[in-house]
């Protein structure tokens, strides 16, 4: 089976969440109080419980990491290459800038689930604490020097950050759960998925992204095409395994981060515009993450 199929499921949880959020009383103010769960809790726990139990073997997955990380500096370098582009407004390039290497982790984990099962998951764990304090840093440093608050402060605060930290510092030390503990975990995890995917699809809305279109095209064409163009290339001269190549390019064609918004509008961007982009973002992915993944399923015979 095309494995672009196996994210139906998961795409229909997203207009699951819309058609509740507009058609129902479950209005906005429940999904607030539902994306605030996830981000500050569900996801924190599914993050660390999967980075613990998860057997890192370094020098199987060196590759995969190295191919992860060009993504994401990759990412980084070019949308902040983008404040030069002339007439580009500083607030909102501050603001979005992280539209185009942050990358939507309930989306990446439910779709590598899909896709390799509980290798995928183990795979994607690995990006995931390598990926998630670079995206941070790279998101906070614009907005911290636009708005004129703490680096610092931000990074020791975000939840995602804290539990990679944790998951990594207890699997390296070998740390075991009582194994109550870990099931009470593993449950908690569970949750995430589906409701950060519903969550997602509650927020989506067009907002404000006629303010700059230039920069939301720019933006937009560097998460949708650029990095996942550059994720098979990296993937084909690394000579990456099958399973690791699907994750590297599925990592890299995921749309934005859900809470690229909340970040943006706790630090003094513009939200709405935010807001905007992470809707058209979804959208996107619906039809360039299937398409990415078709065309390396087409490509792989030939790689060498």
């Amino acid at each position: 089976m095309n494995p672009a199929w196996l994210l139906i499921p998961d795409f229909l949880l997203v207009a699951c969440g819309f058609a509740l959020c507009r058609f129902t009383p479950l209005h906005r103010p429940v999904w607030d109080a539902v994306e605030r769960l996830v981000y500050y809790v569900l996801f924190p726990v599914l993050l660390f419980n999967s980075i613990h139990r998860s057997a890192l073997q370094p020098g199987a997955t060196a590759e995969l990491a190295a191919g992860a990380v060009g993504v994401v500096l990759a990412g980084i370098g070019l949308a902040y290459a983008l404040k030069r582009v002339p007439g580009i407004d500083a607030r909102l390039h501050a603001s979005g800038a992280q539209v185009a290497f942050r990358f939507n982790s309930f989306f990446a984990l439910a779709t590598a689930e899909r896709l390799a099962g509980v290798q995928g998951l183990a795979l994607i764990a690995l990006v995931i604490a390598l990926a998630v304090p670079l995206c941070n840093l790279g998101a906070v440093w614009p907005l911290a020097r636009h708005g004129g608050q703490g680096f610092g402060r931000e990074l020791v605060r975000n939840p995602l950050i804290i539990a990679t930290v944790a998951g990594l510092a207890a699997n390296l030390a070998g740390l075991p759960l009582p194994e109550l503990v870990s099931i009470t975990l593993q449950r908690i995890g569970t949750a995430a998925l589906p409701l950060g995917l519903m969550a997602a699809g509650a927020g989506l809305g067009i907002g404000s992204l006629t303010l700059a279109p230039r920069l939301s095209a720019g933006l937009l064409a560097i998460r949708h095409a650029a990095l996942p163009l550059l994720a098979i290339g990296l993937a084909f001269a690394l000579r990456l395994p099958t399973v690791q190549t699907l994750i590297l390019v599925s990592f890299a064609a995921m749309p934005t981060a859900s809470s690229t918004y909340v970040l943006a509008a706790r630090m003094g961007g513009h939200g709405p515009y935010v807001a905007g982009l992470v809707t058209l973002s979804m959208l996107l992915s619906i039809v360039t993450l299937p398409a990415w993944l078709a065309l390396l399923q087409a490509l792989r015979p030939a790689a060498p």
